[in-house]
């Protein structure tokens, strides 16, 4: 669908893909009235991303909610399906901002290559894949099919400071 709007005698176009609005990564995230939050120093012996050619390798991030706390707790016990999917989403937006740190913009994302994520649950919890949806699709719906990724989704007897999930992700850029 081709979207065109006057603006001071000027026709701007904008190309609608999948119900994603083309533009940059970075004008996505105004649209969609995004705030990434403040990156966070490493807990332990780690730097947060390491570049390797047109590479970057994010470590682990774990989520915190608004406030800066951390989002803890088993998927299926402690907290829900959907409040799991929540810290997925919260955990992809501190990738984001330790990505845009490492690499001045978003709008230097080629690709998002691999997610990997882990779910703190119990042993009999078979959703994870549903949990770590909530960073893919975040993804998608600011990088449109550069969003679209490889993935593992995995379950986790427990993970650092008791997070309800963990990410890592490796993105190409240009």
């Amino acid at each position: 669908m081709n979207l065109r709007k006057i603006w001071g005698g000027l026709i701007l176009s904008a190309v609608v893909i999948s119900g994603v609005s083309a533009g940059t990564a970075e004008e996505r995230l105004v649209e969609l009235k995004i705030e990434l939050p403040k990156t966070s120093k490493p807990v332990a012996n780690y730097v947060p991303a390491v570049r390797s050619g047109n590479l970057v390798f994010l470590a682990g991030h774990i989520p915190k909610n608004k406030a800066g706390e951390f989002i803890t707790g088993k998927v299926g016990v402690d907290i829900t399906l959907e409040e799991g999917q929540h810290a997925a989403k919260r955990t992809a937006l501190a990738l984001l901002a330790t990505l845009r740190s490492e690499i001045g913009s978003l709008d230097r994302v080629q690709r998002i290559v691999r997610v990997e994520g882990f779910v703190n649950c119990p042993t009999d919890f078979t959703n994870q894949s549903k949990v770590i949806n909530g960073c893919s699709d975040l993804l998608v719906e600011i990088f449109g099919d550069k969003g679209r990724h490889a993935r593992m989704a995995i379950g986790a007897g427990s993970l650092p400071l008791d997070a309800s999930v963990e990410i890592a992700l490796i993105v190409e850029i240009k």
